[in-house]
């Protein structure tokens, strides 16, 4: 038997305000889109706006329907648009504002397990990291520099 050890190095801001202004700028995309999310049963929002290595800016928001497996998280909204009508543009950058309309939220919501495998596929496609900034509604942000620190372990093509 062999032991590893996995790591992942995140950085923490205490505040938005801490980051580099073009962060601020795709992070506040990101609460615009989570303004448009359409999320009736959870009252949950989600918005997430990727920056693609072109300067387009893309925004997604979760999208529920009745029958749970039916929605779309933002995340995957977003980068679902991206792969689809920029297929050979790079993923720079995303960021991610989540928090619940019941209750604020000041923790940082980091992507659910779908939307990591999600991404990492993009991650693999493009052969260059996706730098990744969550947040709740208010309070800390964390960046991770790829989706490799989200999910070390990735399922991928190389396994098929």
């Amino acid at each position: 038997m062999k032991e590893i050890k996995i790591e992942s190095l995140l950085n923490v801001y205490d505040t938005l305000e801490e980051l580099p202004r073009d962060v601020i700028a795709l992070m506040k995309k990101a609460m615009e889109a989570r303004e448009r999310s359409y999320s009736p049963y959870s009252k949950f929002g989600v918005g997430a706006a990727l920056l693609l290595e072109n300067g387009e800016i893309i925004t997604g928001s979760n999208q529920e329907n009745a029958s749970y497996p039916s929605g779309l998280c933002a995340e995957r909204t977003a980068i679902f648009y991206a792969g689809s009508q920029f297929p050979d543009v790079a993923i720079k950058r995303m960021a991610i504002i989540a928090g619940s309309r019941l209750k604020t939220t000041d923790k940082p919501i980091p992507p659910c397990g779908a939307c990591r495998q999600s991404i990492a596929e993009y991650e693999v496609k493009q052969d260059a990291p996706i730098e990744i900034y969550f947040m709740g509604e208010k309070g800390k942000v964390v960046r991770s520099h790829s989706l490799a620190n989200l999910l070390p372990l990735v399922f991928d093509k190389t396994v098929l």
